[in-house]
């Protein structure tokens, strides 16, 4: 028993370390691409945290299979390296029953995993989805600050000099717009009006920014008029119905709808989900022998080829996964080859351990 705590502790906390830097990098990494989004307006920052929260899910079921797998690697090596495994293997403790430990905690991240990847990441994108949709069909100007020109999309240029109270109207607004008529000849217009606000059309789905009290001036380019139109209303057109989102994909779809599911779609996410957990405990099998190492080597020596397994082994299920969405590989066959394949890989590298004694 107190082995096996020793053992479980190694193992989890070199995983933990490992998750933790591997998080780190990606979450940062997503993070500069939606503050960069921000600053150029077409989201606003006070979303930034509910996005970065609800990726978390999707990142974990990712990045918990390598942490573990790592997390073998470098443990084991280093009690290699000390001569403990040696010790415990010359006690009686044999390779088997050193997987059989391992498999504990591989059985506590295969959960952590499912529970990610078949409820949590899902639920997370959907949120992300629907939120970003509510912020595009709602308010386009929230990204916008007061006194500042920035890009209104569309080849449109806004400034407005400031917000209502509950945000929902812009006070003074000034619009540059350099757009196509319908006969396909380029057209400068400037809009100035007392005020403005959002409304999406309930028929069409369509978005409009109306303004009103103001004045619009337009000009060709290369003539020497300009036409001035004075309103009380106006109506700017900013999207149409149809660039909604798609919020039916797959990806969004809960599991239980999966599996009610006959389409290639759903069959190739359904797969991909039950994958990650199963995963895990290939790839425990698999790291076992190749913690092995000697003092003279060092605990890194096999870092290189177990990732390169790992790529591999993603690599192959995220090939999978498009080639059944697309038809190309029968859902029947689906991935389970491939976890076939390692599998037989990883006792192939079991049972080589076991006749060089592991020692």
């Amino acid at each position: 028993m107190i082995i096996f705590r020793y053992l479980t502790r190694e193992i989890l906390l070199t995983m933990a370390a490992v998750a933790g830097v591997l998080l780190l990098v990606i979450m940062g990494s997503r993070f500069i691409r939606y503050f960069a989004d921000a600053a150029e307006g077409d989201i606003p920052a006070s979303i930034l945290g509910n996005l970065m929260l609800f990726h978390l899910p999707g990142f974990l079921e990712l990045i918990l299979p390598l942490a573990f797998f790592l997390g073998i690697l470098l443990a084991y090596g280093q009690l290699y390296l000390n001569s403990e495994i040696t010790v415990l293997v010359a006690c009686g403790t044999s390779p088997a029953r050193l997987l059989q430990v391992s498999l504990v905690p591989a059985t506590l991240v295969a959960v952590l995993v499912g529970l990610c990847s078949l409820w949590l990441t899902p639920a997370g994108a959907l949120h992300n989805a629907v939120m970003l949709e509510d912020q595009r069909s709602r308010l386009d100007f929230t990204a916008l600050a007061p006194g500042r020109f920035q890009d209104f999309g569309g080849g449109r240029t806004a400034y407005t000099e400031s917000f209502s109270d509950d945000g929902s109207r812009m006070q003074e607004v000034f619009i540059s717009e350099n757009q196509r008529r319908r006969d396909g000849t380029p057209e400068r217009a400037v809009t100035r009006a007392a005020s403005g606000y959002q409304t999406v059309d309930p028929e069409t789905g369509s978005r409009f920014l109306v303004l009103a009290d103001g004045e619009r001036y337009s000009v060709d380019p290369g003539r020497f008029e300009a036409e001035r139109l004075q309103f009380a209303t106006y109506a700017v057109r900013l999207a149409l119905g149809g660039d909604r989102r798609d919020l039916e994909s797959v990806d969004y779809a809960t599991t239980r709808e999966l599996v009610s599911d006959d389409s290639s779609q759903a069959r190739a996410q359904l797969q991909w989900r039950l994958s990650l957990p199963i995963m895990v405990f290939i790839l425990t099998l698999m790291a076992m022998p190749l913690s092995r190492v000697n003092p003279r080597q060092g605990r890194f020596a096999k870092l290189l080829p177990a990732i390169f397994l790992h790529v591999c082994y993603l690599s192959l299920l995220l090939a999978a996964l498009d080639a059944i969405g697309r038809g190309s590989l029968p859902a029947a066959i689906g991935m389970w080859p491939i976890h076939a394949a390692f599998l037989a890989l990883g006792l192939g590298m079991m049972v080589r351990a076991q006749k060089k004694g592991m020692r």
